[in-house]
């Protein structure tokens, strides 16, 4: 696979392989879908690094969470166990 330098703005449908480097200034907001904790896939190496909105902060509150995906489960933001 060959190797580009770009100076401008890029876009990938297949994604890029290798490190971020240099500055990165993020100029707009990610706006995430809030789903209940029963939608989330389960917790597995595929999706690990994932980042989900929850409505329900896995207990049926309607309080909103973020989750992350540790390859093995799913714990909130500030890093407690999802229950």
């Amino acid at each position: 696979m060959a190797s580009t330098t770009f100076s401008g703005p890029v876009t990938s449908e297949n994604g890029f392989i290798g490190a971020v480097s240099g500055n990165v200034t993020v100029t707009s907001f990610l706006q995430l879908t809030a789903i209940a904790t029963a939608s989330l896939p389960t917790a597995a190496a595929g999706n690990a690094g994932q980042v989900r909105l929850i409505n329900d902060n896995g207990a049926g509150n309607n309080e909103t969470c973020l989750v992350i995906s540790t390859g093995s489960a799913w714990v909130t933001a500030v890093g407690a166990a999802l229950s």
